[in-house]
């Protein structure tokens, strides 16, 4: 799961890490699916601090997909819909989670990244200096 853009990108970049596995893919435009094709593709509207209105259809489209799928992980590069699928994933679904904060957050965890540290079963960041004992970890970026 991943918001659109660079979120995208990223997570398109993890993609032959995924290879050979039955992996479903979610993001918030339904051109997105193209880069996935043939696997599994969901969408949901894009949901942000301008457009909160679209927040509960979200929380249901997101409920609908992980119950249909049925995931054993969920990994994401962020954005706020990827962090309510986490949280629902990890909390509802008892799913291990991975958090992959962007690489443009370079200073500081994104404000999704800050929230989805006490939901993600792995909370990870592309930038070594953000990295600390108390998390999150740093692994590698994927750009």
């Amino acid at each position: 799961m991943a918001s659109g853009g660079g979120h995208w990108v990223q997570l398109m970049r993890l993609k032959p890490v995924f290879e050979g596995a039955d992996v479903t893919y979610a993001s918030v435009t339904p051109v997105e699916q193209l880069d996935v094709d043939p696997a599994k593709y969901f969408y949901f509207k894009d949901v942000h601090r301008f457009n909160k209105h679209q927040l509960i259809p979200t929380v249901f489209k997101v409920f609908w997909m992980l119950l249909k799928v049925r995931p054993d992980v969920m990994i994401t590069t962020g954005g706020l819909p990827s962090l309510i699928t986490l949280v629902l994933a990890r909390h509802l679904f008892r799913v291990k989670t991975i958090w992959i904060d962007s690489i443009a957050n370079c200073e500081v965890m994104s404000t999704a990244g800050k929230h989805a540290k006490p939901h993600a079963s792995l909370w990870l960041t592309q930038w070594p200096e953000l990295a600390g004992e108390d998390g999150p970890q740093y692994w590698g970026a994927v750009l």
